[in-house]
């Protein structure tokens, strides 16, 4: 069993198309078509942009697409270094040409930007970010291209709490649940008992306590028992070893702070700043990740994870030294997946169903034959 909880810490998707070919939905109906979808994803769009910028006091920027390697900037989503960007030479002419990269993510350039866009305490920036990540496995809602509402607020060191962290959440499920409501007003259509409308509220849970309730199930099975009993649900503390020493999934060392210790319950420290939104899929019959988001790492705890993760060269790097230079604010930030989103409202089975990306042939038919129809 210790086996199958490492195997399950190595990242996103199900590995395997003969399991795919056993989760997809053969019973499976579009609610919406193909014209009505686009109407419906542009309609939510709208709405989250709108009023996610009004809950936390954020405004839209324009985010990059390349970064300059050299920077320190993309976002290497784990600890293991196993997923890694897209990179290329630009710079037509130049004797030394920069090592350009692909984001995988804004994480760490929205926080430089907070700086950029001189915001102050309370005030914050959302993108519409587009990334590539080529190491995803590619199902059902797992694609090599990324879509974000990557969000970042400037706070103070009193913020840097369990309780601060409690509240931007619930906000965040509040413009979530105003989008379903919004979609169900536009298209009522999406109103029925076979998919029941999601909880007004999250329940906040800690990954040790999922841990203590599940001991000997991987990750993935922990999520899905979890979510059978609460549909909607925060799980804090992502990133720091757990009971059995390992942490619920990988995170990487240099954003979300996953050491600072946060509560002790039955005389053990629990630990995390940090943590992911999960929802209960009625039409896939799986669990479903919205979004991940935390408080950012300062100076000290930047230290302290890198140096757990073996990563202590990652401080040389222009970003990690502003970091440790006091040079950008203290944030917290996340990362809220627009076509995962889309996906959940909107009722679908496939993410292609609500956005163009590339997918295997294999994969495709399975879609046809349980009419998916995934986008080209």
């Amino acid at each position: 069993m210790k086996h199958d909880k490492v195997a399950d810490l190595a990242g996103p998707g199900i590995g395997n198309y003969d399991e795919i070919a056993k989760v997809l939905p053969d019973d499976y109906a579009p609610v919406l078509d193909r014209r009505q979808t686009q109407e419906a994803i542009w309609a939510v769009k709208q709405y989250i942009e709108a009023h996610l910028c009004r809950e936390l006091n954020l405004m839209m920027v324009t985010v990059p697409l390349i970064v300059d390697a050299e920077s320190g900037f993309n976002d290497m989503l784990d600890r293991d270094g196993s997923r890694t960007p897209v990179e290329f030479p630009c710079g037509l002419g130049l004797p030394q040409p920069i090592r350009a990269q692909v984001v995988q993510a804004a994480t760490k350039w929205k926080r430089f930007a907070l700086r950029q866009f001189d915001l102050k305490v309370g005030e914050g920036l959302c993108t519409d970010m587009r990334a590539v990540r080529k190491d995803y496995f590619l199902d059902h809602d797992h694609s090599a291209y990324v879509d974000q509402w990557d969000w970042e607020r400037v706070i103070e060191e009193k913020d840097r709490n369990l309780a601060f962290l409690t509240a931007v959440v619930r906000s965040i499920w509040k413009v979530l649940k105003g989008a379903e409501r919004h979609l169900h007003e536009r298209f009522p259509q999406l109103i029925s008992d076979r998919y029941p409308a999601l909880p007004e509220e999250l329940t906040f849970l800690h990954a040790e306590e999922i841990l203590e309730r599940y001991p000997d199930l991987p990750r993935k099975q922990r999520e899905t028992r979890i979510l059978q009993d609460h549909p909607a649900v925060f799980i804090y503390g992502i990133g720091w070893p757990l009971a059995d020493g390992l942490p619920h999934e990988m995170r990487a060392a240099d954003y979300d702070d996953w050491v600072t210790e946060t509560v002790v319950k039955n005389g053990r420290p629990m630990h995390g700043l940090n943590g992911d939104i999960l929802v209960w899929n009625p039409v896939t019959r799986r669990r479903h990740e919205l979004t991940s988001m935390g408080v950012r790492v300062n100076k000290e705890t930047l230290v302290r994870q890198v140096e757990m993760s073996g990563q202590e060269d990652l401080l040389k790097l222009p970003y990690h030294r502003a970091i440790l230079d006091d040079a950008i604010p203290l944030s917290i930030g996340g990362g809220i997946g627009q076509s995962r989103t889309y996906m959940l409202l909107l009722q679908k089975a496939h993410l292609g169903e609500v956005s163009v990306s590339v997918w295997p042939e294999r994969l495709k038919a399975l879609c046809r034959d349980r009419n998916i129809p995934v986008l080209q």
